[in-house]
């Protein structure tokens, strides 16, 4: 691997007299709901746990218990979270590894049906540095979301956000337009890959739900409290300077904001955005079209 990697991918650019993005009808935001769907196979060590085995006991294969804390996501979570979308009319993007076509269908049609885009996120939960041939793992998942909507996924999100040096290459050559990993910066950036280039959509650290609920134990209020807060701060930065729009992503994993605890910062978050003549709410292929015609 090259010691100036990743500059080898992408230039340093301060976002300060930047070229103008301009967004139509005058707006300055675009929020993007990511919503990960995952495929955690009984048979192995779960990706993530929210109970221990009691003292003096190795983990156990199959881990029910927290093979059922995710499964809750998928039977009862989605379905309260999308329906709290409909009530908006808003769609998000399903980040889905490739096996959640065949292991939750239902899922991913209504998903399609509500106009949904689909990102790729792996073919089942494991991180691609583990993952034994990356490239060819990487075609399935592009082929399988293909063949399942009809029509070809433009994004991809790595598992953990994990990459190789060699990921966006593959990503670009099985056919993926744009990558969700690389979160640093407010606006889409391009990457140089082999044979072209690959958009850089602006994901989320800090409006993760894994990240503020399982590792930084905030209580669920700090979810919609942080996603207004930093919803203002764009507004207010895209204001001060004419057509530097900003994107605004915020990412739900049903088993955790799903909850029906949780659930609830998802519609004021919602309240908040929707139905403004300042903002849109955007799926990612949206904010692709949007930007490959401006950048």
């Amino acid at each position: 691997m090259s010691l100036d990697w990743p500059t080898d991918r992408i230039d340093y650019e301060p976002i300060h007299g930047r070229k103008p993005l301009p967004l139509p009808e005058g707006r300055k935001v675009v929020v993007w709901p990511c919503i990960n769907v995952e495929n955690w196979v009984i048979d192995a060590p779960m990706p993530r746990t929210v109970v221990n085995p009691p003292g003096g006991v190795a983990k156990s294969v199959p881990d029910i218990p927290n093979w059922a804390w995710h499964e809750y996501g998928q039977r009862v979570g989605f379905w309260r979270l999308k329906r709290i979308f409909d009530d908006f009319g808003v769609s998000g993007t399903l980040v889905l590894n490739g096996t959640v076509c065949d292991a939750y269908p239902q899922i991913v049609d209504a998903s399609l049906e509500s106009g949904w885009d689909l990102c790729g996120h792996g073919w089942i939960q494991r991180a691609l540095p583990a993952v034994e041939d990356q490239e060819d793992m990487i075609h399935r998942v592009f082929n399988r979301l293909k063949e399942y909507s009809g029509k070809p996924p433009k994004g991809w999100l790595g598992p953990a956000l994990a990459e190789t040096h060699d990921t966006v290459d593959w990503l670009h050559d099985a056919g993926f337009e744009y990558v969700a990993d690389w979160v640093l910066d407010d606006q889409p950036v391009d990457l140089r890959v082999k044979g072209g280039t690959l958009v850089g959509l602006p994901y989320t650290q800090e409006l993760n739900d894994l990240a503020m609920q399982l590792i930084q134990g905030h209580r669920a209020q700090e979810y919609g409290d942080r996603a207004i807060r930093e919803f203002d701060q764009l507004i207010e930065d895209a204001t001060a300077v004419p057509g530097s729009t900003r994107i605004m992503c915020f990412t739900l994993h049903p088993y955790i904001m799903g909850v029906p605890h949780r659930a609830r910062e998802i519609r004021r978050i919602l309240e908040h955005v929707c139905n403004r003549d300042d903002t849109f709410v955007w799926t990612g292929e949206e904010i692709l079209d949007w930007y490959k015609t401006v950048r």
